[in-house]
């Protein structure tokens, strides 16, 4: 009789975990394609660049985020602004100038591993990136003042893709 709750109880059980298993099975997951620059790195665990840059109070980290490409350096593809939020962007340049993304990344999602820096970018980076983002001279003139801001050296960039 024993031998016979017992069977019962475990026949039930497994029925009930078959049961879950089949609901988590059951749910697709979405799959993006990217195309990939620098070191080879995935998407999982990175986080909304918004997120981080409002948690974010040390002076650098090694992490992985994500976001929406605002501009792209039009000469080579050597740096790429990602939306924090509003009209504030986030610098990101590449690793000993090691790789560059396409010239053409606008609107595009991106993920990006390396390490974020707060720092005060002086005015002639910053009339240089002005520029580079094909500015005209009257925004170039305009920049007088350094800026402090948080900035990315990214090792690798996945680049979502049209397909």
């Amino acid at each position: 009789m024993i031998a016979c709750v017992v069977c019962c109880m475990a026949c039930g059980s497994s029925t009930d975990k078959q049961a879950q298993t089949a609901d988590k099975v059951e749910q697709p997951v979405a799959q993006t394609n990217y195309e990939k620059f620098g070191a080879e790195i995935n998407d999982a665990g990175a986080m909304p660049l918004a997120q981080f840059a409002s948690a974010f109070s040390s002076d650098s980290a090694n992490v992985k985020l994500s976001g929406v490409a605002t501009a792209v350096c039009k000469k080579k593809g050597c740096w790429m602004n990602i939306a924090v939020d509003g009209d504030q962007t986030m610098k990101v340049t590449f690793k000993d100038y090691g790789f560059f993304v396409p010239k053409d990344i606008e609107g595009k999602s991106v993920v990006f591993e390396g390490v974020a820096t707060r720092q005060v970018t002086d005015v002639a980076t910053l009339k240089h990136y002005a520029e580079d983002a094909g500015k005209s001279q009257e925004e170039i003139d305009a920049i007088t003042e350094p800026k402090e801001e948080l900035v990315f050296e990214a090792t690798g960039v996945l680049i979502a893709s049209d397909d």
